[in-house]
């Protein structure tokens, strides 16, 4: 079993607490079934805010999925002019036999245009 790391990233449409939570769960979700995996199969999760996010901690949305045991830390993004706002990215690290050529990293909403180099970036409607 190696450990791997997989990312994920969404845009929120606004700074609004139960929106931030159910977009983040839908990232995170979405990182666990693209690769396979299971709450026990993460070691760490590290998710970062854009400046412009002030409703709810990001890792309060995994810890109400069953994320209790693992470590998570919140971050903030750094500020870039004209980078994208309202954006939770998430960078996890994980135990699975794929590949790190196999590992699926999800980009959801608006930030799927962060990384259209990556072969598994998909767009999610609405």
């Amino acid at each position: 079993m190696a450990v791997r790391a997989v990312r994920g990233a969404t845009q929120l449409e606004e700074d609004v607490r139960e929106h931030l939570l159910e977009r983040v769960a839908e990232m995170v979700l979405d990182v666990m079934g693209a690769n396979g995996l299971e709450v026990d199969d993460f070691i760490s999760v590290v998710f970062t805010a854009t400046s412009d996010l002030h409703s709810e901690f990001p890792a309060y949305a995994a810890r109400r999925l069953g994320f209790g045991e693992v470590p998570l830390l919140c971050a903030r993004e750094l500020e870039i002019e004209g980078s994208m706002p309202r954006v939770v990215r998430m960078l996890a690290h994980v135990e699975t036999d794929l590949s790190r050529a196999d590992v699926t990293h999800v980009y959801l909403h608006g930030a799927a245009a962060l990384r259209r180099d990556l072969t598994h970036v998909r767009e999610v409607p609405g």
